[in-house]
């Protein structure tokens, strides 16, 4: 596979009500590009924002100006050290600030992500279409860090007209061996390909990626979008920071806090309770569920550990018997 990227340039600053896909088409005609059939348009989520009006003016009084934005845009908060805040927006990203950014726009201004970046994505999608002719994928992107990486990259906020999963299950490598887990995220691919050649300091907002037409789909297809990128809460293992799940986990009162993933198994939540309570600690099964049994004086450990594990009370504390226990997620009202 051999893959093209052609930047666009001269694109101007973008204002709102712009006509973003016009403002493209210009740029590239000016470069002597014919968008054909097959192509990927990686735009940045910020000239589209631009474009939607999705702007605000920071709080110049304010010790960190972009707070109350990424307050706003903030659907759960996964991990803060000092003013950096690691957010899972609305959206269902987990990001730095919640994608609010102060950078290539005016002073004063924040940009927000779109409200729908798929929604964005099959919009301009259609609107490239009318302009060129040609049935092309779009792929809107931002930049994010990495967990376990120094860094940044660009992912892929939204996406129209593209196979954003290569899911490779039930093909097998060269050796036979099955795959069971490859699955490349082609969105995110072509969105780092595009900020190779676009770069932070280019004003250049898009890139045309050329080379991927076995993952465009037909005309009117839009596909899932980038949506089906992101991960469920309950398939997370790494939902909330290592010290904002401690602290979580030990604040009272917050039972059902959100961040530790899908319950754990009996035997999972059974070793978790030996680890921390010691061996007095016994979980089994009973006429109506779990049952569990602890030593004297540990509920306020018990309780962690419940949670961390994604599991509940069914009775009081200090039910005859032990105390009746469950998978949080299947504990009615």
């Amino acid at each position: 596979m051999t893959l093209l990227v052609v930047p666009a340039t001269g694109v101007g600053e973008v204002r709102p009500g712009d006509d973003l896909a016009a403002l493209l088409a210009v740029a590239w005609r000016g470069a002597g590009v014919v968008p054909q059939d097959g192509d990927v348009v990686a735009v940045t989520s910020k000239v589209v924002s631009k474009a939607e009006g999705r702007l605000v003016a920071a709080d110049a009084d304010a010790e960190d100006p972009r707070a109350e934005a990424v307050a706003a845009e903030t659907d759960r908060v996964v991990a803060v050290r000092g003013r950096t805040r690691i957010v899972r927006t609305r959206h269902g990203f987990v990001m730095a600030a919640a994608g609010v950014d102060a950078s290539n726009v005016e002073t004063g201004t924040l940009v927000l992500l779109p409200l729908d970046p798929d929604g964005s994505a099959r919009a301009l999608r259609e609107a490239l279409s009318r302009h060129w002719g040609a049935n092309v994928a779009v792929v809107l992107t931002d930049t994010a860090g990495r967990a376990w990486r120094a860094g940044q990259t660009d992912l892929a906020m939204g996406a129209a007209g593209l196979v954003v999963l290569d899911d490779h299950g039930g093909r097998a490598d060269a050796y036979g061996n099955p795959l069971v887990v490859t699955a490349p995220a082609v969105a995110d691919e072509v969105a780092s390909a595009a900020e190779l050649a676009t770069g932070k300091l280019s004003h250049s907002p898009a890139a045309l990626v050329r080379g991927l037409d076995a993952f465009v789909l037909p005309a009117g297809d839009h596909g899932p979008g980038a949506a089906a990128l992101v991960r469920a809460e309950d398939e997370d293992l790494f939902g909330l920071g290592a010290r904002e799940a401690v602290l979580t986990a030990l604040e009272p009162g917050r039972a059902g806090a959100r961040g530790f993933g899908a319950p754990a198994t009996p035997e999972e939540l059974g070793g978790a309770l030996a680890r921390v309570l010691g061996t007095g600690a016994r979980l089994s099964p009973g006429e109506d569920g779990w049952v569990l049994e602890v030593p004297p004086g540990s509920d306020r450990l018990l309780a962690a550990v419940l949670l961390a594990c994604g599991w509940a009370a069914r009775s009081p504390y200090d039910a005859p018997g032990g105390l009746r226990v469950g998978p949080a997620s299947r504990i009615g009202p």
